[in-house]
């Protein structure tokens, strides 16, 4: 909506990819109950400690990688409805299946989201909101490696929980994503302008004051859990930004 005589395709955008090149990540799940409480809601939650699969291995048949770790999973209400593997969610059993709950453990199997153009954010055509202004509209459709890779840790959370000596080990459905928690890409970095929205300092090729500093400049998603990284490149921007402001370029 930024769209201007100047900007015709909207601001910075004259590349046409502002939007594209969306990722989610991908979280597959392996879930464990025990004997004994585990009380994994006490203490640190994550505990990635499972980084052997983190390459890509083309032996594999697939491209992509991620790390395990092993944290609390849904809080208890939620735990027995989305992850108990059968049975009703009410009544007595249900009351028994909320109990396991402290017995419980899940491994978050954290991978890879391949950029595909055509995942992306645009304009919905007919929806309008509250302002009768256009509405956002989400395209996502995940590669059939994602969803290999997905399976492929989920298979090997499984057999850390089997090793654990969980007495019952279960899974959740690996389906296509229809949300995501961790966005990326949509403001690619790169040196070409016909290629790319923001230059390696987070400058918008198009807009010399115009910086995007987060996940948005990312070409690629890594394996999940991005913050970090994130606040890397923030601060990196922050320092470039610092220096051109000194030197009288903004």
């Amino acid at each position: 909506m930024s769209a201007t005589p100047r900007f015709s395709s909207g601001l910075a955008n004259s590349s046409g990819l502002v939007g594209k090149y969306l990722m989610f990540n991908y979280t597959s799940r392996a879930l464990g109950v025990f004997e004994h409480d585990l009380n994994e809601y006490k203490s640190v939650q994550v505990t990635r400690i499972v980084h052997d699969f983190y390459d890509s291995d083309p032996k594999r048949g697939f491209y992509g990688g991620g790390g395990l770790d092993a944290r609390i999973g849904p809080q208890p209400t939620t735990w027995a409805i989305r992850t108990a593997t059968e049975g009703p969610s009410w009544g007595r059993e249900f009351k028994a299946r909320l109990r396991e709950f402290p017995r419980s453990m899940q491994i978050a199997c954290h991978t890879t989201s391949l950029p595909l153009e055509s995942n992306n954010v645009t304009l919905d055509p007919e929806l309008k909101d509250a302002w009768e202004l256009p509405a956002i509209r989400v395209t996502y459709k995940d590669h059939p490696d994602d969803l290999a890779i997905a399976r492929f840790l989920q298979d090997r959370g499984v057999e850390v929980l089997e090793a654990a000596g969980a007495q019952r080990v279960g899974r959740s459905p690996v389906t296509e994503q229809d949300f995501g928690l961790h966005l990326l890409g949509t403001c690619r970095m790169g040196n070409d302008p016909r290629a790319s929205v923001v230059d390696k300092y987070h400058r918008a090729h198009d807009v010399p004051n115009l910086f995007v500093c987060d996940g948005s400049s990312l070409v690629t998603s890594g394996r999940g859990q991005p913050t970090m990284t994130i606040q890397a490149l923030a601060f990196r921007a922050g320092e470039h930004i610092a220096g051109f402001a000194k030197r009288g370029e903004i």
